[in-house]
């Protein structure tokens, strides 16, 4: 018990992160073993090829050859699926360190998922050690992000880990009022992932929120303009992919048309119109009006728990960055078999999680997670013949 309490908390963490990669590895690797030859593999795949599937061949062709100048068009004339859908920091990332190291893209892909996920953990560690207040149960936030169902995720060659690693800082500098150093951090991450206007929401909300609590917590006029400034440069960079197709492509719509391709295969094509998705795809899966009503009492039930006394205890920012993140999912996503993967920017709520310290309670939450690691496995990664669920 001395040993423990005298460990530095970076070595806990650590330590903590590598015994779960130990059980993922195995899901994953068992999984590997029994995977048939599919579009990306061979039979009974090694580690690396098994983890660059589905989105990450996206990746790897973006490294070695960017980006269309000309959007492909099905035969029905509309734009098809392209590489215009995904954020170019994570394979340009992995293409430059590529080429310095002379490793395979594949082993490189992996190596940069696994470290940011890595830094993820020791950064979500402060982040949940502020708010919450305690190492016990800040610790135990990160076994919970650590063996979550969605965590393969974190090391395969997706942008997941890299996002979610320059998302923890930012939050953590936000709850530290540390404004200014987040500037290159939102440049970075919104070309990391699709986040930037959900980021700007937040900051807007988070700036609302401070101006009417002022005179609990002072808010000075420096503070104000630079988080307000904050808030207007985020969205600008939530707009900048869409701008940079455009320059590219000469298509205004270049990066909504493709995001529209993906989801042509449920509804068909159509435009774009905010907060409809959700009811299309419920319906979709559940038909309507049942679809559309179960959806209704999935949004009641979401702003319920907000208000539960335990994610109450992971503050007003973070509780105003989850709300924020789901407003924009239902404004702009299609419900579909990545919904869980897209989820994962509200891991923050895991601190609420973190709150009992019932021993019965935390094994069950980690039992769970490592299950649920394989029921997703089994579901979204594992490609088992004619696939239609990408992760």
């Amino acid at each position: 018990m001395r040993l423990y309490t005298r460990t530095r908390w970076w070595v806990k963490v650590l330590a903590v992160f590598v015994l779960s990669r130990i059980v993922t590895t195995t899901i994953m690797l068992v999984f590997a073993s029994r995977q048939q030859q599919n579009a990306w593999t061979p039979a009974n795949p090694n580690y690396t090829d098994f983890a660059t599937i589905w989105d990450g061949h996206w990746y790897y062709i973006i490294a070695m050859a960017g980006y269309p100048n000309v959007l492909p068009v099905t035969d029905d004339g509309h734009v098809g699926e392209n590489a215009w859908a995904f954020m170019p920091v994570y394979p340009w990332l992995v293409r430059l360190l590529t080429e310095l190291t002379l490793v395979p893209y594949d082993v490189v892909a992996v190596a940069v998922s696994v470290l940011a996920a890595a830094g993820t953990a020791l950064v979500f560690y402060r982040l949940m050690l502020h708010v919450l207040g305690d190492p016990s149960r800040a610790l135990f936030s990160v076994v919970l992000f650590c063996v979550a169902p969605l965590s393969p995720i974190l090391q395969v060659a997706y942008a997941e880990s890299l996002h979610l690693l320059l998302l923890t800082t930012s939050l953590l500098l936000v709850v530290q009022r540390r404004y200014e150093w987040l500037f290159p951090v939102v440049a970075v991450a919104s070309l990391v992932r699709p986040t930037g206007l959900a980021f700007a929401l937040f900051l807007v909300l988070h700036v609302a929120y401070r101006w009417w609590n002022r005179r609990r917590e002072p808010f000075g006029r420096r503070e104000l303009v630079t988080s307000a400034s904050l808030a207007l440069f985020s969205g600008v960079m939530g707009l900048a992919w869409l701008l940079i197709a455009w320059a590219v492509t000469g298509s205004l719509t270049a990066y909504t048309d493709t995001e529209m391709a993906w989801r042509a295969a449920y509804i068909g094509h159509q435009h774009l119109i905010p907060f409809t998705p959700w009811v299309q795809g419920a319906n979709w899966w559940l038909g309507a009006p049942l679809g559309a009503l179960l959806l209704l009492v999935a949004v009641v039930l979401f702003a319920w728990f907000m208000f539960t006394p335990w994610v109450k205890r992971i503050g007003v920012d973070l509780r105003l960055w989850v709300a924020s993140y789901v407003i924009y999912l239902l404004a702009v996503f299609f419900p579909q078999s990545s919904t869980f993967r897209l989820l994962m920017p509200i891991f923050p709520v895991l601190g609420a999680l973190a709150v009992p310290r019932s021993r019965l309670f935390r094994v069950s939450l980690v039992l769970l997670g490592i299950a649920g690691q394989i029921g997703w496995m089994y579901i979204g990664w594992w490609v088992d013949g004619a696939d239609w669920t990408p992760p």
